[in-house]
């Protein structure tokens, strides 16, 4: 895993954010590690559109299928 100081990862961090490995990049400060960078997974990205052709709508999806009245009093 890769290490970088605080200092030359305000510098560079958008160009380090580009380059960024599956491991991750460990940000120091004095020597000591004080932050992780890994990517973000995006574990539900395959489900958009999963469904698309394989649901059926019935009906009026945005009703309650409730009869009322606006203008009676209670």
């Amino acid at each position: 895993m890769k290490t970088i100081g605080a200092a030359k990862f305000k510098e560079r961090c958008l160009s380090l954010l580009d380059q960024l490995d599956s491991e991750g990049l460990v940000i120091t400060k004095h020597g000591k590690p004080i932050a992780r960078v890994v990517h973000y997974e995006q574990e539900f990205a395959d489900c958009i559109g999963s469904l698309r052709d394989k649901v059926e709508i019935h009906g009026d999806i945005m009703g309650t299928g409730m009869r009322w009245n606006a203008s009676a009093e209670s």
